[in-house]
């Protein structure tokens, strides 16, 4: 692995206090840039999203989709994580800790966006950084492009209603322009050029090709996530002094809860 992706949670803690940093130097930069959006889609954030994910786009081959049932138990409890249980604990934690636990702390309007984040959260299982997981624990490549493949296909279709329907549940006006265009945004349009990129290079230079482009493209994947952390944090800059909580102590009794489950199949 390279300096990158070995030391990525050092440069991610940096970029969140270069994000806070720069914030709070330049407010009026970052809330130009914070009014580039359409339905509540940030313009700036979708292309650096689009530049983390597309190298990842590219490297999944959908024909290893007819290897789908060779090990039906790993797939089978990914899915039922990723889409039948999480999900709903974020939901259910984000509804504990903010109307329960600290209703006293936090403003009605604070707490229902953090809830309506929680829930978003719990909705979009992390794809784009699998393959670097994967690789860190010499895991099977062509068993993980499965994984991820299938829960690509699943997310296009998935994503809006689970997402609309938790939002619905915890009393949060859905918003289906976004969610829609979060969707197509996000998943679809990345999914579609990407496989359409990686059947051009097959067609021309073969896997070597594809390997080779991969290669150039990774590093522009790191990039992308960092600036986004950038850009993320740097909007909320004020917010992030004035009121340090996170949804980390949800994270991680979700995340724990999850992994537990796991085991347990």
């Amino acid at each position: 692995m390279g300096i990158f992706e070995r030391y990525l949670s050092v440069w991610v803690g940096l970029c969140i206090l270069a994000g806070v940093l720069l914030g709070n130097l330049a407010p009026g930069f970052f809330q130009f840039v914070a009014g580039l959006e359409y339905a509540n889609v940030n313009l700036a954030v979708a292309v650096f999203i689009w530049v983390m994910i597309f190298p990842m786009m590219v490297q999944i081959d959908f024909a290893s989709l007819k290897h789908v049932g060779d090990k039906p138990k790993g797939l089978a409890l990914t899915l039922v994580i990723n889409w039948l249980i999480k999900p709903f604990t974020m939901a259910f934690l984000g509804w504990l800790f903010f109307r329960v636990i600290f209703a006293d702390w936090v403003d009605p309007q604070s707490a229902t966006e953090y809830i309506a984040g929680m829930i978003l959260l719990g909705v979009a299982p992390c794809t784009a950084m699998v393959f670097v997981w994967s690789q860190l624990t010499k895991g099977d490549p062509n068993y993980t492009l499965v994984q991820v493949a299938v829960n690509d296909m699943i997310m296009v279709f998935a994503f809006a209603p689970i997402a609309a329907l938790l939002l619905g549940l915890t009393n949060i006006t859905v918003p289906w322009e976004t969610l829609l265009l979060s969707v197509v945004l996000y998943v679809l349009l990345p999914l579609m050029a990407g496989a359409w990129v990686r059947s051009l290079v097959t067609k021309r230079g073969g896997e070597g090709a594809i390997n080779e482009l991969i290669g150039q493209l990774k590093p522009w994947s790191v990039l992308g996530l960092l600036a986004t952390v950038v850009l993320l944090f740097g909007f909320q800059a004020a917010a992030e002094i004035s009121f340090d909580y996170d949804a980390s102590l949800e994270q991680e009794i979700d995340q724990k809860y999850s992994f537990r489950v796991g085991y347990a199949w």
